[in-house]
């Protein structure tokens, strides 16, 4: 379905950034790394094809392509959907959303293009640019930290170093 609905370069960088993080959180809780995986995947499949209608399309794709409900369910609940954020996945797929996207942004204005490079104290500075990566909501970054109850440095660092191991495939260096 990723692949069908998205040919964004872009799109699917994130997407496969926001499965890391949620990987990362996963191990983190001790909970069901694949599930997490699938819903960091899927969440965004949608956007491209139906940008007005994003997630509620997602959700409609997913229930007519058979993908069981509580995935589906959590996939959707990224948005302002009015679904409760009561689980962990649904804090997660929230938290690292917007700043998987921020924290490659950060990287892509190093020299290096390093994820290493990236720190929390230079995230925190760039957020204080409105013109600096302007689509990206800086309230939800520092309310993701509090949603899943981490302190916002911790959160950063967590994304920025869930995203090295796939460093390559998102055109950054670890």
């Amino acid at each position: 379905m990723v692949t069908e609905f998205t040919k964004s370069p872009m799109l699917l960088r994130h997407m496969l950034s926001v499965e890391a993080a949620m990987r990362f959180y996963a191990r983190k809780f001790g909970e069901d790394e694949e599930r997490y995986a699938v819903v960091g995947l899927l969440h965004d499949f949608d956007f491209e094809a139906y940008p007005t209608e994003h997630p509620h399309s997602g959700l409609r794709i997913m229930r007519e392509r058979g993908v069981p409900e509580d995935i589906a369910q959590d996939c959707y609940s990224h948005g302002e959907t009015g679904l409760p954020r009561d689980t962990n996945i649904r804090k997660t797929i929230k938290a690292v959303d917007e700043l998987s996207g921020f924290v490659i942004a950060c990287a892509l204005v190093k020299p290096d293009r390093s994820l290493g490079a990236v720190e929390p104290a230079g995230v925190r500075k760039k957020m204080k640019d409105k013109a600096f990566a302007r689509a990206v909501h800086r309230e939800e970054l520092t309310g993701g930290a509090e949603l899943l109850g981490v302190p916002f440095d911790e959160h950063v660092e967590n994304v920025r170093d869930s995203l090295k191991p796939i460093a390559s495939e998102i055109g950054l260096n670890p």
